[in-house]
């Protein structure tokens, strides 16, 4: 598919329906800039409470982050409840502690209530190297338990074999709660969802332009082909949104991540390699997740580029580590490499927040993006429908700039992730 990267979910997805592109001048309730995970979960939830929604994507639906991800509904944020209580105070950690689990429901909600054919498995496991590790996943177990994660389950190497076959751990913790899916089938059946609801979407209509509204003046956003005016706008593209709004610009940057995808492994061997069929993801600061596909092949992924982009070689770059943590696929064939970007920020808390009355924004997941683009669509429909109160504790959070500006902000960057490589490097 042409419009996607030449990925596995691209080959797989077996996309039906394609959406037009906007050609005309219309008017809207709602404009959502976005197709991925944020600007489909915000137009389906206020599509929902009786608003007309127009979402309009600069290519197709799922193209960015949302559709390339390793399909892992990792639960919690970037930084976990309890950074954020030493750093913001414990009524704002215990806010965002009772929203940290929501995303995963609300991905199984949508999938029960609009039948999504996603490839939903449930499960996931967080992967210790050292005892250290371990001693963090039994702090997070705790942590999460107060907050109503409940599918919890720390594993030691003893029953290491239940849940992945390898000898690269000492143990690790099961989360029940979270799971995994086909993260382009998840944005296609999303899209599909809200045009069945009556929102209209448009792929293929990139933004140029936006004259913003105050108050009752209907804000204006220009395409290249058409425009839409709507009472109120999301603004909801992320890494890829680009400089179209230089103030959220100047407060992230895009990283690039890699993932390949192996030949389909026999039954029996992709069982023994995973016999639980979770996702797995290993607790070192540049981190490793994999999982198995619906059709048994391995999807393995990790590292970051800073200021986006991919390594000359994704296969090369992946294959090392992907050998390390399974040696008998040694010589395993790779189908698929593929890159995308995500968007970090300097708290890798998400921003949320309003620019003048009518405009509101949603970006920032900083690799957590699944299940939070969901949370964070549900909160921005609660917002616009007239209740802030849970999306006023994410605006409350500090946007800080990246030191050095857009300049500095790699070099300063690769070297905090430097710092921490050697820590997981020396199990320091």
């Amino acid at each position: 598919m042409s419009e996607y990267p030449n990925s596995y979910y691209a080959a797989s997805c077996n996309r039906q329906v394609h959406y037009p592109t906007l050609q005309e001048s219309i008017n809207a309730d709602i404009c959502v800039v976005g197709g991925g995970f944020s600007g489909l979960s915000t137009a389906i939830f206020l599509q929902e409470k009786g608003y007309q929604v127009v979402l309009l994507e600069a290519s197709g639906i799922g193209f960015g982050a949302s559709g390339r991800n390793g399909g892992q509904m990792v639960n919690s944020f970037s930084r976990d409840i309890d950074h954020i209580e030493k750093h913001y105070g414990t009524d704002t950690a215990n806010a965002l502690g009772n929203m940290a689990f929501e995303g995963a429901d609300i991905i199984r909600d949508l999938i029960a209530k609009y039948k999504l054919d996603v490839d939903y498995q449930h499960g996931g496991f967080f992967a210790a190297f050292t005892e250290k590790q371990m001693q963090e996943l039994a702090e997070k177990k705790s942590l999460w338990e107060r907050f109503g994660n409940t599918k919890l389950r720390l594993v030691d190497n003893t029953e290491l074999g239940d849940i992945v076959s390898t000898d690269a751990y000492v143990g690790g913790l099961v989360d029940e709660h979270c799971g995994h899916i086909h993260p382009l089938k998840l944005a296609l059946e999303e899209a599909r969802a809200l045009t069945e609801l009556g929102g209209r979407v448009f792929e293929h209509s990139k933004v140029i332009d936006i004259n913003h509204g105050e108050g009752e003046r209907l804000t204006e956003v220009i395409t290249e082909q058409g425009r839409v005016k709507a009472k109120k706008l999301v603004l909801a593209g992320n890494a890829y949104l680009g400089n179209l709004e230089p103030k959220l610009a100047r407060k992230s940057m895009p990283c690039g991540t890699q993932i390949i995808t192996t030949e389909v492994l026999p039954e029996d061997v992709a069982t023994r390699l995973i016999p639980s069929r979770f996702c797995v993801e290993d607790m070192n600061y540049k981190l490793d997740y994999y999982r198995l596909t619906a059709d048994n092949r391995l999807l393995f992924g990790g590292g970051v580029t800073y200021g986006g982009g991919d390594p000359t070689s994704i296969e090369n770059y992946l294959r090392p580590r992907f050998e390390s943590v399974f040696p008998e696929l040694k010589d395993i064939k790779i189908d698929y490499a593929w890159g995308g970007d995500f968007l970090l920020t300097l708290s890798r808390l998400p921003q949320l927040g309003k620019i003048g009355d009518n405009t509101y924004y949603t970006q920032g997941y900083s690799g957590h993006g699944v299940n939070t683009t969901h949370l964070a669509g549900r909160l921005l429909a609660e917002a616009i429908d007239g209740e802030s109160s849970r999306f006023d504790v994410f605006t409350s959070l500090p946007h800080y700039p990246f030191p050095g500006g857009r300049l500095l902000r790699v070099p300063f960057t690769k070297l905090g992730a430097w710092y921490y490589g050697v820590r997981d490097k020396f199990g320091i």
